[in-house]
């Protein structure tokens, strides 16, 4: 006879709380925040139609080094980098420390101190909590 296996229940837990079990929150945040801000320099060089070519040479750097820092996988770029190449589009890179969620008060619809999850603030630009992150 086989053992039934027994499934976790884990309903109003919140990915927060999956990615905090199993250790691995700070490093996915990190790679998410990545994954934005190279977007938005990708964007805004798309919209001032600056080639790879000319913002490396405005960076004063190699076009390999430039694919690094667009790259929203490596997350291993300053943030002196980062101001740089917002700088070159001429924007500024502004980014703000909050409040983190208090761990387990997000439990079937209850407000967290800080209001929703770290990935509803990272695709919502319009919330309190990301306006300080990115390039404007």
């Amino acid at each position: 006879m086989k053992a039934k296996k027994i499934a976790f229940d884990h309903s109003g837990s919140s990915f927060d709380d999956f990615l905090e079990e199993e250790g691995i929150r700070e490093e996915v945040e990190a790679v998410a925040i990545k994954r934005v801000l190279a977007w938005q320099l990708s964007q805004e060089m798309h919209q001032q139609k600056k080639t790879k070519q000319a913002m490396a040479r405005d960076l004063q750097t190699s076009r390999s080094q430039l694919d690094r820092l667009l790259d929203p996988r490596n997350v291993s770029v300053s943030l002196e980098t980062m101001a740089r190449a917002a700088r070159v589009l001429g924007k500024s890179l502004v980014i703000r420390i909050g409040d983190r969620k208090v761990r387990g008060a997000k439990r079937r619809g209850e407000a967290s101190r800080t209001g929703d999850s770290f990935g509803d603030r990272l695709l919502n630009p319009e919330t309190p909590e990301t306006r300080g992150l990115g390039v404007e």
